[in-house]
């Protein structure tokens, strides 16, 4: 890997997202709910950035294309698990194993895949980029309601999570769906028989 990937401009702010982390994790557990949703605002905001900064300065990378996803699947994880840690009323824990359980699959499976077969093609489906979506908008919600406990921000929270929970479940169906296809492709007697 060029170390000169590291030092674009994308690059860095998926690592400055990554940063924000743990200040998010600790403005929430100390209760200062403001600071926690703004961190993670700006945390949402270098995500779509980094990836416009990619397609306009022409600096799609490797390490991107790793970096990003990872640092996605940490966050929105990670929030995930502390909510429903420290305020399960707020983010019931069916939620967060359902959440859990998807991402941890799919990087098993990516691992595998990758060391048997050497695939790397691992680009997010239509319903992947929907969950995500969810997760974050159910996250926002969450501290958002943390914030200003109204009713219409806990029926805006309780729709995100419903469909959090049911995008996590069918984009881990059609995912399992791409993997047996890219591997049928992938294989010699794959290719062949189209």
């Amino acid at each position: 890997m060029n170390f000169r990937q590291i030092l674009t401009a994308p690059n860095q702010l998926t690592l400055l997202r990554m940063i924000f982390l743990p200040f998010i994790v600790i403005n929430l557990v100390g209760r200062h709910f403001n600071t926690a949703l703004i961190l993670f605002i700006l945390a949402g905001l270098s995500d779509g950035l980094d990836g416009l900064l990619a397609r306009k300065l022409h600096q799609q990378t490797l390490l991107g294309q790793y970096l990003d996803p990872i640092a996605d699947k940490l966050l929105l994880s990670t929030m995930f698990l502390v909510l429903s840690i420290e305020y399960r009323a707020v983010v019931p824990w069916k939620f967060t194993v359902v959440v859990f359980s998807r991402d941890i699959s799919i990087l098993l499976i990516s691992g595998v895949l990758f060391m048997i077969a050497g695939l790397r093609d691992f680009r997010p489906s239509i319903f992947g980029k929907a969950n995500t979506f969810a997760q974050v908008a159910a996250v926002f919600f969450a501290l958002l309601f943390l914030v200003a406990p109204v009713l219409w921000v806990s029926w805006t929270l309780k729709f995100f999570l419903r469909a959090t929970f049911w995008f996590t479940i069918i984009s881990a169906v059609h995912y399992a769906f791409l993997v047996q296809k890219r591997l049928h492709a992938h294989s010699p007697g794959g290719a062949a028989s189209r």
